[in-house]
């Protein structure tokens, strides 16, 4: 798995003039899956997300965690983050899982952001999305499964 996780201010998430989903202060994760994921990855990850020390302390330190300061969770999915962008300049998507495998790994993933107290809230997989966000720093963090 992949993660893309965005510290803001606030986020939302619309499809076809439809608000699917909004936060205020917390993370928004764009999440891709790819075919070797598995519900431990899954839960490894959102455990990972939850204790990332990326939120201000008194000190102005980045040193607090999403849980710590009970942050509000907004996840996406977004098979693009698997792109293969090595030969030509149209990116191929085979590393990306396919729906069937990808949207248990995904609600599994949810799952156990929500297990570890975590308000979340979720866009429509496989939908066409528009992602509205404020940066929050700007802090931008890239996580993969593969290397943790």
């Amino acid at each position: 798995m992949r993660a893309v996780i965005q510290r803001v201010s606030r986020a939302q998430v619309t499809s076809e003039g439809e608000l699917l989903g909004k936060i205020g202060r917390g993370l928004l994760v764009l999440l891709g899956v790819t075919h070797e994921d598995t519900t431990a990855e899954a839960a490894r990850l959102a455990g990972k997300i939850s204790r990332l020390r990326i939120f201000p302390d008194e000190a102005g330190k980045m040193n607090l965690a999403a849980s710590t300061v009970q942050a509000e969770l907004l996840v996406v999915s977004q098979f693009t983050l698997y792109a293969d962008t090595r030969s030509g300049n149209r990116p191929g998507y085979s590393a990306a899982a396919r729906p069937e495998t990808a949207i248990p790994l995904y609600e599994s993933f949810v799952s156990s952001l929500r297990s570890l107290g975590h308000e979340v809230a979720t866009g429509e997989f496989g939908a066409d999305m528009q992602v509205e966000l404020v940066n929050d720093g700007p802090v931008t963090i890239i996580l993969d499964t593969d290397e943790f």
